[in-house]
């Protein structure tokens, strides 16, 4: 829903299976560009990923793509799936692959001498082959030891993006938002953080949903949280409400991004270094410029690119931070904050 909403077409399968640790979802992208697409602009954030790589063909040139968005958007956790083993005659082939697959993911900062590696055929497990149906519960069992276990959203340490600000009458202001992880409660000190350069400190006095008085909000609850000795204008709508110290502002960054096509309402054609639409983080716009990568001229609708933004005002950003990008309001590009550069 979230990607109809922005006018990106992504085709994804979607399944879950569970095993005795853990409740699996698993996203599964058929063509290329729906992969890259679905890893830049996905409102998940993926826990860890199967590289699933064909023993008789070997890395493809997507793979190394594929390795490389999986650092930048930050899936730190990959397993690798050997697949068509049994179309491989020679055992050294197979182990050839192996080591090209491990090279490959080392040269992307991933720990590739230690990544688990598991041969099989998934056409035979899905025919019922005894033998590599066992090969799959295995692959299982070993994402289950190798991937850890995510921290949830609500242990992790608060953050709102402010939505709206309002005066209640002999109470104070109130910010009001989505909590986007951690919890707060009354007496909590927050910090104020983004588009402006210095940083407020505050206490909430009360939380508030749907009109009643909460003892806590947390992550995924829309709040009105209110804040001591804050005037009307001394928060708005793109800063966040956040634990002190957790979070900064930065103007400069580099993002991996997609650019929409024409036929998903983009732009019609390529831009250049210099190039200035709205950032949208959080819940607003904010301008910056463009620039792009040595060597690369221009960038066209349907390209998937990395390049650096210096942003006009300080936003409250880290890396694995998604945005969109706009101009006059209709969505062109969607990205990912790949590291801060200031």
């Amino acid at each position: 829903p979230e990607e109809r909403e922005r006018g990106i077409t992504i085709n994804t399968a979607h399944v879950e299976y569970e095993t005795d640790k853990r409740h699996y979802a698993h996203i599964d992208a058929p063509g290329h560009a729906d992969y890259v697409k679905n890893m830049i602009t996905g409102a998940a954030q993926m826990d860890g990923a199967i590289l699933v790589v064909a023993a008789t063909d070997g890395p493809m040139p997507q793979t190394r793509e594929h390795i490389l968005l999986a650092r930048q958007v930050g899936v730190n956790y990959i397993v690798v799936f050997l697949n068509k083993t049994d179309l491989v005659d020679d055992p050294e082939l197979i182990d050839l692959v192996e080591m090209e697959v491990r090279e490959l993911l080392s040269e992307y900062d991933f720990p590739g001498d230690d990544i688990p590696v598991i041969r099989g055929s998934a056409l035979k497990a899905l025919q019922g082959d005894p033998e590599q149906e066992k090969v799959i519960l295995h692959l299982m069992d070993v994402i289950d030891e190798y991937i850890p276990t995510p921290v949830r959203d609500v242990d992790k340490p608060f953050l709102m993006p402010v939505e709206d600000v309002f005066t209640i009458t002999g109470r104070g202001t109130v910010a009001s938002g989505r909590i986007d992880r951690g919890t707060v409660k009354i007496n909590d000190s927050v910090e104020i953080v983004g588009l402006k350069d210095e940083v407020k400190n505050t206490v909430v006095t009360g939380v508030e949903m749907f009109r009643k008085t909460l003892d806590l909000g947390e992550a995924g609850d829309n709040i009105g949280a209110l804040l001591r000795g804050i005037d009307r204008d001394g928060v708005e709508r793109g800063q966040v409400l956040a634990k002190p110290g957790s979070i900064q502002t930065h103007k400069k960054f580099k993002g991996e991004v997609y650019i929409l096509t024409k036929e998903e309402g983009g732009r019609h054609t390529p831009f250049f270094t210099n190039y200035r639409p709205q950032f949208y983080f959080h819940t607003t716009d904010v301008t910056g410029v463009v620039e792009l990568p040595e060597g690369v001229e221009m960038v066209m609708p349907g390209d998937h690119v990395t390049f650096t933004v210096e942003l006009m005002k300080p936003v409250a950003i880290e890396k694995g931070l998604k945005f969109t990008i706009r101009e006059g309001g209709h969505t062109v590009g969607a990205g990912t904050v790949s590291e801060i550069d200031d």
